[in-house]
Formats: structure tokens, C-alpha cells, sequence
């Protein structure tokens, strides 16, 4: 009885050593006697027991690798370029990933150093942040040509950062500030001469509105005279007195406003007892000259 129980036991012992799981996205190798027997997917697997091993295990997940390579441009700036390879084991090429490459991260990271040093010393600093996507894809045709050989495939690559030398990024930061105060001085440039130009055309229009009442003022007034005249004439009164009445009237009329107001300064005028007969002599001396010299023409011509 207790040897039944032995054999069931080591039975028991041998099922449970030859039976596996592989998980999801896994794949297991198994060597029979250190050689290479097969490659097992995720599920229940078995092995023969003492015979069978597990090798080792590939995972088919996408994985990603950052490198970080140093190198210098055309313009002779150093600079830190981060490159990010998204890669990937080929599900029907799981031996040549485990057995071809002992490291393969070692063997990527080669290339992309080999790739990004020949690319990026043909560009300016600048440029090189224009053609980033240029560099990526530079490295992920070279690294893809390659890497297919030993089983694994390139899905992306991507030029995530670019580091120049904290003294050129200072450099770069003040010639950008410097640029962009230049733009603003532009624009307020431009705002102070729009404002100058509007402001010079509104003063010109109030110029022009205020002539034009200017003119219109004296327009009417002139009528006004006109219609004082007449009236006078009406009355057996001369155009010249008319005139010189009219004058005389506005003269006094003149100091009296002058007067109603508080706030008037000193104005000095002819204002004695006979300095308006003086004014209106003047004035009636002055048209009759006027209208005699005028008659001499026309008779002369």
C-alpha cells in the first residue's frame, strides 16, 4: 500500500511539474535536452517533466526604448537629442529574438547613436528642430532594416526632446525676447502714428467746419448790413453815412459787451466824446474819396 501511495505520488508530482500556463502577449521557449524544441503561446501548456525546460519567456507587447545621444549640429552647437524607438517582438519570429540577440536593447541603442550622429551634424540648430520628424524617420528605416533580421519589428520612432547647451538656450531665449520686443515697438510704432494722422484729420475738419462757420457767420452779418443800408437809404440817408453809422454803432455796441462781461481784461480804445465824430468823418471822408477816385476811372476809361 505504501508503495501505490509512492508511485501515485510521484505520478501527481510529474503532471503538476508538466503542466505550465503562458500569460497573454507571452511567449515561452522550451528546450528538450538544451536544445531548442518549440515555442509555446499564452494558454495551458504541457512539458514532459525532467526532460522539458523553460528556456526563457518573450513578451509581444509593444515596448519602448529612450535614447539619449549626444551630438553636434552643422553651426557646431552641442546638443542632446532624445530618441524614443517603440518596438516590438514578431510573433513568427520568437527564436531568432531569443536566440540571435543576447541584448537587444544594446543593439538598438547602436544604431540609433550610428543614425543620429550622421543625420544631424548635416543640419543648423534650427533646422534641426524643423526636420525632427526627418530624424526620427531616418533612424526608424535604418533600425528597422536591421532589427527585422533578428525577429523584431520597429512600430514608431520619435524625436521627443532636444536639449542645446544651457549657454545657447540663453542665446536663443535673448535673441527671441530681443525679436519680439522689436515686433511690439513696430506695432506701437504704428499705433502712435495712426493716432498722430487721425488726431491731424479730426483738428483738420474742425478747422474746416469752424471756416465754414466762420464764413457763414460773416455771410449774414453782411446781409444784415445790406438790409441796414437799405433801410437807411429808405430814409433819405447816403450809403457812405449808412456806412459809417453802421460802424459806429457796432463800435459802441462792442464796448458795451466788453463791459456786461466780469471776467473782460483792459481793452484800449478811442472812446472820447469825439472820437466817434472823428471815426465817422473818417469813414464818410474815406467812401467819398473812394467813390470820386472810382468816377475818375471810368471816365479816364
Amino acid at each position: 500500500m505504501t508503495t501505490l501511495y509512492v508511485i501515485l505520488f510521484i505520478v501527481a508530482a510529474l503532471i503538476f511539474l508538466g503542466i505550465f500556463t503562458v500569460k497573454q502577449q507571452t511567449a515561452v521557449i522550451v528546450e528538450r535536452f538544451g536544445k531548442f524544441h518549440s515555442t509555446r503561446s499564452s494558454g495551458l501548456q504541457i512539458k514532459i517533466p525532467l526532460v522539458d525546460k523553460i528556456a526563457g519567456k518573450v513578451s509581444l507587447k509593444i515596448q519602448q526604448l529612450d535614447v539619449l545621444v549626444e551630438t553636434k549640429t552643422k553651426d557646431d552647437v552641442f546638443i542632446k537629442i532624445k530618441v524614443s524607438v517603440q518596438y516590438q517582438v514578431i510573433k513568427d519570429q520568437v527564436y531568432d529574438a531569443f536566440y540571435k540577440l543576447d541584448n537587444p536593447y544594446t543593439q538598438i541603442t547602436s544604431y540609433v547613436f550610428d543614425v543620429v550622429r550622421a543625420e544631424v551634424p548635416k543640419l543648423r540648430l534650427d533646422d534641426v528642430f524643423e526636420k525632427k520628424d526627418d530624424i526620427a524617420i531616418a533612424v526608424r528605416n535604418e533600425v528597422q532594416e536591421a532589427m527585422n533580421t533578428y525577429g523584431y519589428d520597429i512600430i514608431k520612432t520619435l524625436v521627443t526632446d532636444i536639449d542645446p547647451d544651457e549657454q545657447v538656450k540663453h542665446a536663443m531665449n535673448r535673441i527671441n525676447a530681443s525679436e519680439r520686443e522689436k515686433i511690439a515697438a513696430q506695432y506701437e510704432g504704428d499705433a502712435q502714428r495712426i493716432l498722430i494722422v487721425e488726431k491731424a484729420k479730426a483738428e483738420a475738419e474742425s478747422k474746416r467746419l469752424q471756416g465754414q462757420g466762420i464764413a457763414d457767420q460773416r455771410r449774414e452779418i453782411a446781409k444784415g448790413l445790406l438790409e441796414s443800408v437799405d433801410v437807411l437809404n429808405g430814409v433819405g440817408i447816403s450809403s457812405q453815412e449808412a456806412s459809417a453809422l453802421i460802424v459806429v454803432t457796432q463800435h459802441y455796441d462792442t464796448l458795451q459787451a466788453i463791459g456786461e462781461k466780469s471776467g473782460s481784461k483792459l481793452v484800449l480804445l478811442p472812446n472820447s466824446p469825439t472820437a466817434a465824430s472823428e471815426m465817422l468823418n473818417t469813414m464818410v471822408t474815406s467812401f467819398t474819396a473812394a467813390n470820386e477816385l472810382n468816377n475818375d476811372n471810368k471816365k479816364g476809361s
